[in-house]
């Protein structure tokens, strides 16, 4: 992938020159007070709001967060401001997991430049970050649609079932869920047969940041157990988590995941 950070801290994005990046807010909770009006209150200076379910997802199935068709993922980008040399820099509440689905659905998109605010908007008020509440109206630009170069492939279940064995395949959802114990969303409890566990809340600190790359590197070196890392299929329950994983090994220098 390109020189981008794929994690930037508060301080770094603090430091930007006004319109020098694309901030974007993907705040979001299956839960609770809605994400637009969270934006509403009180956003970062300058950032626009990307909704989880009407932007990165698309209607219908199947499972619960399938991919938009890429051509109107890239129109959304375009919508936003965001061209094919935008940096853009994506935050959530502060685990970032959904912010981390942003980062990986720009990158299928082949777009290069784009990281994720460690610690999301908690660690933006935390560093005395300020916030507003104007919503900005960003010029549209030609969105980076170049889905010939996309940087990470998308496999799909059929594609899965009959590499069994064959390849490695990480599971982001809790230990509970993955050993089949709980099962609060689908249909079916267990997990992929073969498939290794990486709870993707290891992957941050108890201050709710990653961790450093050294240590992430370390745990997923043992995880793969000498697979290369561009051999990895990711998989959740809905496509969220999974990107976090990915995230943090590309955080840790295991590039091609």
């Amino acid at each position: 992938m390109s020189d981008t950070q794929p994690v930037v801290d508060a301080r770094w994005l603090a430091r930007q020159p006004p319109g020098g990046v694309r901030i974007v807010d993907l705040r979001w909770a299956l839960s609770g007070p809605g994400a637009l009006e969270k934006y509403r209150a009180g956003h970062i200076p300058g950032a626009v709001y990307v909704d989880m379910e009407r932007d990165l997802s698309r209607p219908g199935g199947p499972g619960r967060h399938p991919f938009p068709a890429p051509e109107d993922f890239a129109r959304t980008l375009g919508r936003i401001g965001v061209g094919p040399e935008t940096h853009v820099v994506v935050y959530d509440r502060e685990a970032g997991m959904f912010a981390a689905r942003a980062w990986w659905m720009l990158h299928w998109l082949g777009h290069e430049p784009v990281s994720v605010l460690d610690g999301g908007f908690q660690a933006w008020l935390q560093a005395g970050g300020p916030t507003e509440s104007q919503v900005p109206t960003p010029p549209s630009a030609q969105p980076p649609y170049r889905m010939g170069a996309s940087l990470v492939p998308a496999v799909d279940a059929d594609t899965v079932a009959a590499h069994l064995g064959r390849v490695p395949i990480v599971d982001a959802r809790a230990p509970e869920r993955f050993r089949g114990e709980v099962e609060p969303l689908d249909t079916r409890a267990g997990h992929i047969p073969g498939a290794r566990n990486r709870f993707f809340k290891n992957n941050l600190d108890g201050n709710g940041r990653f961790k450093t790359r050294e240590q992430l590197y370390t745990e997923f070196t043992e995880l793969l157990a000498g697979a290369a890392a561009g051999s990895v299929v990711h998989q959740c329950g809905s496509g969220v988590t999974a990107c976090h994983n990915l995230l943090a090994m590309e955080h840790a220098g295991l590039t091609g995941s």
